[in-house]
């Protein structure tokens, strides 16, 4: 999930409108963009694996208290990261926007959602045979699969404000606001999720330039950036671990408006934890924007180390803490996709994390001075 330089003319701005997108500095890749999204997507393995693995022992342990910390803002950041460079692609002919945002995605769902059923045909066949199962396949084409839902919205996403862009930005955000604050709840992970997550898409979208300058200020203000975050952690946790007795918003986090704001106080907070851990430098930087760099990597190929050592660990009873069983299943599910793709990145298997030529419509994108992979890039 990485940025490619930028190649392309900025976008204006008309001073009367100032909800407008800009494109991204053309600084190549931005080294803070990587370490947030290295932080989202530990998150979000850290989620499926601590879940899976409290539910396979039947407890919970330490780790599970940082998946409900991460929940308001996990997602939220990740589609907001997203949405900071769509603006470079927005305006260009049809051609070229379906293959940067479009076709890219739709290569790596539909690839992965063969081979994510084809580990599972025996769960989503149940005997049936392969009827059923190209039936499911089938409806993967109109209904998200598993955890390769987040691939298939950023495409959705990418059309929605390619087709609104001529819309005035206060009037496109107040319209996606209104979408989450909405009590949608249909059953289908497209329509409910696409409701609850297209504003911070949109946001990434329409406040790029912001952003970047609020990394930079973070950067030349260090000592005011961490008193924020600092702030911004307790308040977090005094909502996300205060109960409110409801059925449906079981803690103050969840609560209409209140997970709107939190969703985008918890994504800039990322922003600024990410710049400066740039800042600072130093080895867990370095992982992190390693991860971040190859997200699109850990995203696809994370279940099946995740759920291979949880199934090994938990029968074998060898470790009894639920917390700690949770944390090695998290760093297995993160290191083993990037260590498969740097195996595979010179032999003909490429194509796992890499699109071919031949699923371009146009020319295939160039890497960077550095040798990042097209593929890693969701935004």
């Amino acid at each position: 999930m990485s940025a490619r330089p930028n190649t392309e003319p900025a976008l204006s701005v008309r001073p009367d409108d100032p909800v407008r997108p800009r494109a991204a500095p053309a600084a190549g890749r931005l080294a803070w963009v990587d370490v947030a999204k290295g932080i989202c997507i530990i998150l979000v393995v850290m989620m499926h694996s601590t879940l899976g693995v409290g539910e396979a022992m039947g407890g919970e342990g330490f780790m599970h208290h940082v998946v409900e910390f991460a929940k308001p803002f996990r997602i939220p950041d990740f589609f907001l990261l997203s949405g900071l460079f769509v603006g470079r692609v927005v305006d260009r002919d049809w051609r070229l926007f379906a293959d940067r945002r479009i076709v890219h995605f739709a290569y790596f769902y539909l690839l992965w959602l063969v081979l994510q059923s084809a580990v599972k045909y025996g769960q989503i066949t149940e005997g049936a045979g392969p009827g059923a199962f190209l039936a499911h396949l089938g409806h993967g084409l109109v209904e998200p699969y598993s955890t390769l839902w987040f691939i298939y919205l950023l495409a959705v996403f990418s059309i929605a404000v390619k087709l609104l862009r001529r819309v005035p930005g206060p009037a496109l955000l107040i319209g996606a606001a209104l979408l989450q604050l909405a009590p949608v709840h249909t059953g289908s992970t497209l329509i409910d999720e696409f409701c609850a997550r297209f504003v911070y898409f949109v946001a990434g979208y329409l406040f790029a330039a912001r952003i970047f300058a609020l990394a930079d200020w973070v950067r030349a203000r260090s000592g005011l950036a961490l008193a924020g975050l600092a702030a911004w952690a307790l308040i977090e946790g005094a909502l996300v671990f205060t109960a409110t007795g409801l059925p449906f918003h079981p803690n103050l986090a969840g609560l209409p408006v209140v997970s709107l704001v939190l969703g985008a106080a918890g994504a800039l907070a990322i922003v600024a934890a990410a710049a400066l851990l740039t800042r600072a430098g130093g080895p867990v930087t370095a992982v992190l924007r390693a991860c971040g760099e190859r997200s699109i990597v850990i995203y696809l190929a994370f279940f099946l180390p995740m759920a291979a050592l949880r199934t090994a660990l938990v029968k074998s009873g060898i470790i009894e803490d639920v917390g700690l069983v949770s944390l090695l299943v998290t760093v297995a599910a993160v290191a083993v996709p990037l260590g498969i793709e740097r195996l595979v990145r010179h032999t003909p298997a490429r194509f796992l994390f890499r699109r071919p030529a031949a699923f371009h419509l146009v020319g295939e994108d160039r890497p960077g001075p550095a040798p990042h992979l097209a593929s890693a890039r969701t935004t």
